[in-house]
């Protein structure tokens, strides 16, 4: 039904600021439309592990299709970053790997990243621990056990967390990216962009007119 190209159409008509952040390769469809109004896109992609991410997000496209749809996005002159979350311990927390997605995410022309670790909450905890039964007594202890309750979820301990997310820190900022830990409160040494979700990116769109006079 075309459904989202056609709410594009009508945002772009009102020339009228867009960011889409999605797990889908389809975005790179309406870069057509994408182009002729100041727009960006993140897409998340939480591992380039093929097999965890049938797991992990079942129906999804593969992590490769999702970089290539960073490229040719970057490539026609959309700006693009990424999602890298959520980090869940045991699973996709691996500091060698997340620096790999991280290279490759940059190596696809993404200039943001945002990253965060997983909250539990008892209903998605609960599938979490279904799908993944042997990780269940660590998670318990890591999160009900160890953890914090912060606005209604459970949170992994403040230090736990920064362990976890310092690997994607450290190598966007190497990298020259900008890159945001939201819904973490790790203060600004994990904070280092205009924008947390990637609005920001918008400003480097071609049709965006605040950038005329090579600004």
């Amino acid at each position: 039904m075309l459904l989202t190209r056609k709410t594009l159409e009508m945002l772009v008509s009102r020339r009228l600021k867009i960011l889409i952040t999605t797990k889908s390769d389809l975005v790179k469809r309406d870069s057509d439309l994408l182009l002729k109004t100041p727009s960006a896109v993140m897409i998340t992609i939480t591992t380039l592990d093929n097999s965890l991410s049938r797991r992990l997000e079942p129906g999804a496209p593969s992590p490769d299709k999702r970089l290539e749809a960073l490229r040719e996005l970057s490539e026609k002159g959309v700006p693009v970053g990424a999602r890298i979350d959520p980090i869940i311990p045991g699973l996709n927390d691996d500091p060698y790997m997340l620096k790999e997605l991280v290279e490759k995410i940059k190596e696809h022309g993404g200039k943001h990243i945002v990253t965060s670790t997983y909250k539990a909450r008892p209903d998605n905890f609960s599938r979490m621990i279904q799908a993944f039964p042997e990780l269940g007594n660590y998670w318990r202890r890591i999160y009900v056990e160890q953890g914090e309750r912060l606005h209604g979820y459970l949170y992994l301990r403040r230090e736990l967390r920064k362990k976890l997310l310092k690997p994607i820190v450290n190598s966007s900022l190497s990298l020259g990216l900008t890159v945001a830990t939201c819904r973490e409160g790790l203060g600004l040494n994990y904070f280092k962009a205009p924008s947390c979700d990637g609005t920001h990116l918008i400003r480097y769109h071609p049709a965006n007119t605040e950038n005329r006079g090579g600004v």
